[in-house]
C-alpha cells in the first residue's frame, strides 16, 4: 500500500532506528512526533541576503539525525522554503533514505506568498494571480499582505502541495488570522472561521490535508481586551459546530522559548467553567496537539550569556555546550508541547542543536524551578 501521508506505523518505525536518543518522541493523534521540528522561516524575506542560502543541506542533517517534523509556510520566503524541503523530500524518498508516510510535513497559508524572485510590482501579482482570478477581493486583503477567504486558502494549499512535492500534508495551519481580527470584530471572525474550517473539513475529504490547526503569534498569550486576543476554546467550538465530534481541528502554533513563557506560566485564557488556564494547560482540556515555534527567538535570546544557575537546572551533568543547545532542552522539556521548532541553513549547527538528543529532559521539579530564576 501507498500512503500520501504519515502513518502511526511509520513514525514509530522512524524513532525506532533512534532508540539510543532519550526523551526526544512522544506521541499525539496516534503519530511520533521528534520533540525538535524544523522550521524555515526567516525574517525579513525581502532581503537579497534571504535567498543566497537554502535549507536544503540543514534539512538532510536534521531528517538523518531523527527529525521527522517538518513546519513551513507558503509565504516563507516567498515560496522558496517549500520548494527546498520539496526538492531535498524528492532526493531522500528516492534514495530510500525515508518514507513520506515517516514524516509530518506542516504548511500555513493565509498571508499572501508573491513568488521568487521577487516581482516588480507586488500589487500586479496580486491582482492577476488573486483578485483577477476571483479568489478574494481587494476588500478581503488585510494590508496587502493577509488573506484568508476560502478560495485563496484552497489555492494555497494546491500551491503548497506542488512546492513540497506531496500530495497531501498531515497539518494545514490557518496562518496568524488575527491580522484580520481588529477590522473584522470577534463576532465576525469567529462566523469568518466558520466557513474556513468547513472548506478545511472538505480538503480533509479530498484527501489533500490530514489535519488542520491554527498558527498565531500572540493571539493565544494576550490578555482578555487585546484587540488581537483569541479564546481558544471559542475557535475548538467553531470546529465542533462545523465538523461534529469528528472535526479534524487538532494542532495550534505558538510562539514558546526560555524568554516567552507566557504559553506555560499565564493563565490568560478563560473556559466555559469560568476559570482561567495557561494556553497549554486548555489545549490540553480540549486534546489540541501543541507545536512551539520561536524556539531561540531569532537568536535573541543569546545578547548575553545564561545565568548559571540555568544551566545547571537545565543540564544538571554539563553535558550541553552552548546556551544554544541549553534553550532547546528547555523547550524540548515543557510538559504539554508536542514538538518545538528551530530553524537553521547550516548542517553543522543542526547537528550540534541535535546533541540534546543524548541527554534526558529535564524533570519537572528542576524545569519547575527555572521560572523562579531571574533570566
Amino acid at each position: 500500500m501507498r500512503f500520501t501521508h504519515a502513518t502511526p506505523e511509520a513514525t514509530y518505525g522512524f524513532a525506532k532506528r533512534f532508540a539510543h536518543y532519550k526523551d526526544f518522541y512522544t506521541r499525539y493523534d496516534g503519530l511520533i512526533f521528534s520533540k525538535l521540528g524544523f522550521g524555515t522561516f526567516k525574517k525579513e524575506p525581502y532581503k537579497e541576503e534571504n535567498y543566497i542560502f537554502d535549507y536544503k543541506d540543514a534539512l538532510k542533517m536534521a531528517i538523518r539525525s531523527g527529525v521527522n517534523v517538518i513546519d513551513t509556510a507558503i509565504n516563507y520566503r516567498y515560496q522558496q522554503s517549500e520548494r527546498e524541503i520539496g526538492e531535498v523530500l524528492e532526493e531522500l524518498i528516492q534514495n530510500g533514505e525515508v518514507k513520506r508516510e515517516e514524516l509530518i510535513i506542516c504548511s500555513k497559508g493565509g498571508f499572501v506568498p508573491l513568488d521568487f524572485p521577487f516581482p516588480e510590482n507586488p500589487y500586479e501579482w496580486i491582482s492577476e494571480h488573486i483578485i483577477q482570478k476571483g479568489l478574494a477581493t481587494s476588500f478581503d486583503i488585510e494590508l496587502d499582505q493577509h488573506c484568508m477567504t476560502p478560495s485563496f486558502l484552497n489555492d494555497s494549499l494546491k500551491r503548497s502541495l506542488v512546492n513540497l512535492r506531496v500530495e497531501c500534508l498531515d497539518i494545514f495551519f490557518l496562518h496568524n488570522p488575527e491580522t484580520q481580527l481588529h477590522r473584522l470584530g470577534y463576532n465576525h471572525f469567529l462566523k469568518k472561521l466558520e466557513e474556513i474550517f468547513a472548506s478545511f473539513e472538505e480538503m480533509v475529504r479530498d484527501g489533500k490535508i490530514k489535519a488542520y490547526g491554527i498558527a498565531v503569534w500572540n493571539a493565544f498569550t494576550y490578555e482578555e481586551g487585546n484587540s488581537e486576543y483569541i479564546r481558544l476554546e471559542d475557535v475548538y467550538d467553531v470546529a465542533c459546530k462545523i465538523g461534529g465530534a469528528n472535526h479534524h481541528f487538532k494542532y495550534i502554533q505558538l510562539p514558546f522559548n526560555i524568554a516567552k513563557t507566557h504559553a506555560y506560566s499565564v493563565p490568560n485564557q478563560k473556559m466555559s467553567d469560568g476559570n482561567y488556564y495557561t494556553p497549554l494547560q486548555v489545549a490540553h482540556k480540549l486534546g489540541l496537539g501543541v507545536m512551539s515555534s520561536s524556539s531561540l527567538l531569532q537568536m535573541h535570546l543569546f545578547q548575553k550569556p545564561f545565568k548559571p544557575e540555568i544551566g545547571y537546572l537545565l543540564d544538571s551533568k554539563m553535558e550541553l555546550q552552548s546556551d544554544i543547545q541549553l534553550a532547546l532542552q528547555f523547550v524540548r522539556s515543557t510538559r504539554g508541547i508536542v514538538t518545538s521548532l528551530f530553524s537553521s541553513s547550516k548542517s553543522e549547527h543542526v547537528s550540534s542543536n541535535l546533541g540534546i538528543a543524548s541527554i534526558p529532559a529535564t524533570k519537572s521539579a528542576k524545569y519547575n524551578l527555572l521560572y523562579k530564576v531571574e533570566r
